[in-house]
């Protein structure tokens, strides 16, 4: 089970007349290397809002990704990792507010990204995860809001990092993530 929390947010710009209106991207970097990530604001707009609000305020910056699970994905996002002296409290962690389910029919394919949560739908917050390895049987029960167009080697090095018996990695896989126009 993935666990998650939530928050909303506004991301996209106004158009201007005969614009198309852009969706930012997200450079997640690590000392492992960088990610970027391209979002899907018609597919989940309010979880692409939440994203960029969170990562435009500095939300993610210093926490890691805490959940690594090789064949299958990588999780970060939950503040309470900032803290390396309460690692049982990880995955437990986000903001107040709770999103509610955004599922589309985007397939959980090598490269996805999407919000993590408890066993309630409406219980995404920040926690995110990147797909390693298709994942179907996750379709439909967790909103994905975009994809790593670039760096998904980075999430391969992350993912086959040595582990705890909680799949936390022994060694901090720490992010900090900016916001491109």
């Amino acid at each position: 089970m993935l666990m998650m929390a939530g928050t909303a947010v506004a991301a996209e710009q106004t158009p201007k007349k005969g614009e198309v209106a852009k969706s930012p991207k997200a450079v997640i970097k690590t000392k492992y290397g960088e990610m970027e990530i391209v979002f899907f604001p018609d597919k989940a707009p309010k979880h692409v809002e939440n994203f960029v609000k969170l990562a435009r305020s500095g939300f993610y910056n210093g926490t890691i990704f805490h959940r690594v699970i090789p064949g299958f994905m990588i999780q970060g996002g939950d503040p309470n990792t900032k803290d390396s002296s309460k690692p049982e409290s990880y995955g437990m962690g986000g903001p107040n507010e709770r999103l509610k389910a955004e599922f589309n029919d985007t397939p959980h394919r090598r490269g996805i990204v999407s919000m993590a949560r408890t066993n309630d739908p409406n219980s995404a917050g920040s926690q995110f995860f990147i797909v390693v390895k298709d994942s179907n049987f996750l379709d439909g029960q967790y909103t994905v809001f975009g994809e790593v167009v670039k760096g998904m080697e980075v999430a391969d090095k992350i993912v086959n990092l040595p582990k705890n018996a909680r799949d936390l990695p022994t060694e901090r896989a720490e992010m900090t993530i900016t916001i491109v126009e």
